[in-house]
C-alpha cells in the first residue's frame, strides 16, 4: 500500500478543524499529520511536521493565511497549499494564488470533492474552486493581455509537444493523467513538466498557467 496523503490542518475554528478531521480520515489515503489555529503555528508545524498537504483557512488572527502561504512558499518552495474558506471575495482568491497557493475552494465543498482536490494537488496538480475560476482568469487575461504571437517574450520557445502538455497541465491534470492522455511515460511528462517551468521562469504549476494566458498559449 502507498503512503497516505498527511495533511497540516490550519484553522482558527476548533470545531471546522475537528469536523475536518473526521471527514478527511474517513477518506482512504489521506492522514491528518497535525492542526494549527493561526499561521505562525503553521509554520513551525510545518517544520515540526513536514506534511505533503496543507488546508489553509484565510482569516485567521494574527497572521492570517495569505501570509501564511507566502512565508511557506519562501522557505519551503515545494510546499503544496490549499486555501480553504468561507470567504470567496476577488482579492483573497488572487492574492492567495499569488502568493503561491496550488488551489483555492470554499467550505461548502463536499468531503468527497475536498479529498479529491487533496489527491490532486499532493500528485503535484492545481485546482481552483468552479465558481470563481471564471473570474481568475478574467481577471489575469484583464491584467495581462495575450501576447501578439502566442509565447513571444520567451527567450527559448515551447515545442508543439510542450505546448500540448501545457494546455493539460493548466487543466489541472497531473503528470499520470497527462501520461495516459498523451500515451507517454510518466517520468517523460516529468521531464517535459520540468523544461515548461523553466522556459515560463514559473515555480510551479499554477504559476505556469497564468503565465501560459498571459503568452496566448492557452
Amino acid at each position: 500500500m502507498p503512503d497516505p496523503i498527511r495533511i497540516l490542518l490550519v484553522d482558527d475554528q476548533r470545531l471546522m478543524r475537528e469536523g475536518l478531521h473526521i471527514l478527511l480520515e474517513l477518506e482512504p489515503g489521506l492522514e491528518i499529520a497535525g492542526e494549527a489555529d493561526n499561521g505562525e503555528a503553521a509554520l513551525s508545524a510545518y517544520e515540526e511536521l513536514r506534511p505533503d498537504v496543507v488546508l489553509m483557512d484565510v482569516r485567521m488572527p494574527g497572521m492570517d493565511g495569505v501570509e501564511a502561504t507566502w512565508r511557506l512558499r519562501e522557505r519551503w518552495p515545494r510546499a503544496r497549499i490549499i486555501i480553504l474558506t468561507t470567504f470567496d471575495d476577488d482579492e483573497y482568491v488572487f492574492e492567495g494564488l499569488r502568493a503561491g497557493a496550488l488551489g483555492y475552494l470554499l467550505k461548502d465543498v463536499s468531503g468527497h470533492d475536498l479529498a479529491q482536490a487533496v489527491r490532486t494537488v499532493a500528485a503535484g496538480g492545481a485546482l481552483i474552486e468552479p465558481s470563481v475560476a471564471a473570474r481568475v482568469v478574467a481577471e489575469f487575461a484583464r491584467m495581462a493581455p495575450p501576447a501578439r504571437d502566442a509565447g513571444a517574450g520567451l527567450a527559448e520557445p515551447l515545442s508543439e509537444r510542450e505546448v500540448e502538455v501545457l494546455g493539460l497541465l493548466a487543466s489541472g491534470l497531473t503528470n499520470r493523467q497527462i501520461a495516459a492522455r498523451l500515451s507517454l511515460a510518466e517520468g517523460t511528462v516529468k521531464n517535459y513538466v520540468t523544461n515548461i517551468l523553466g522556459k515560463l521562469g514559473a515555480r510551479d504549476r499554477t504559476q505556469a498557467a497564468i503565465r501560459a494566458r498571459e503568452l496566448g498559449l492557452i
